[in-house]
């Protein structure tokens, strides 16, 4: 797996890869070919665990603006919304990441893994606890806390990854976030969830940035939050 997490050409050689290339590369050029899209975009993922989606926005890098590609529903979740705390929770973790790992050889056919627990995450759970790891979006229909898309969606996400950069040099955001966080639905579920209302605040503040600029969100983790510049 070490070695299959870099260069396009390196994926291609795993048969599940080169089995999606085949089946699906061509219409999802023919997709990005409408937004314009060229040769080693930019990509960025946004997933929102109320709604189960997760949308793909892609720009080429002299672009100003990211726009959406895609949008997949989850297959199955698990756990309720907050942020992942620790180890065995269910949880799917809500903050900043990005794509870390590239599986070909998954469990779940195709996997992305994100580099959950960050600096926030193990600044939460405490060093008393584990945060716990292995989150991944993959195929299959079946959760512990990662987002499956099945296998025919996670062949077009990976694909997608893998053309977009090379991982030695670029990451892929992935937000995570409770729900669009528009402030009808911050009121919505602060009613439900009150604990999490703070630190919702700190990703509804990236949402925004997001939803007006349509580019990366710019933030640090410091003691055990996100700054949103």
């Amino acid at each position: 797996m070490a070695n299959a997490q870099t260069l396009t050409h390196n994926q291609l050689q795993f048969e599940r890869v080169k089995n999606a290339y085949d089946e699906k590369w061509t219409s999802l050029r023919e997709v990005l070919s409408k937004f314009s899209i060229g040769h080693s975009p930019l990509m960025l993922i946004n997933a929102y665990k109320a709604e189960k989606t997760l949308e793909v926005w892609m720009k080429n890098p002299g672009d100003k603006f990211y726009q959406l590609i895609k949008v997949y529903e989850f297959c199955a979740s698990s756990g309720l919304l907050g942020p992942k705390v620790m180890e065995g929770d269910k949880q799917t973790p809500e903050g900043f990441y990005y794509i870390n790992v590239l599986n070909p050889m998954s469990n779940y056919h195709l996997s992305l893994g994100i580099n959950y627990p960050n600096h926030v995450d193990i600044e939460r759970t405490g060093k008393q606890n584990s945060p716990g790891g292995d989150i991944y979006i993959h195929g299959s229909c079946e959760t512990i806390g990662c987002i499956p898309l099945t296998d025919d969606k996670i062949k077009e996400l990976y694909l997608l990854a893998i053309f977009s950069t090379d991982l030695k040099t670029k990451k892929i955001p992935v937000n995570i976030y409770p729900f669009k966080m528009t402030e009808e639905n911050m009121k919505k579920y602060a009613i439900q969830f009150p604990a999490h209302v703070d630190f919702w605040k700190t990703l509804q503040l990236g949402y925004l940035a997001f939803e007006k600029d349509k580019n990366a969100i710019k933030f640090k983790e410091a003691k055990g939050k996100y700054v949103v510049k």
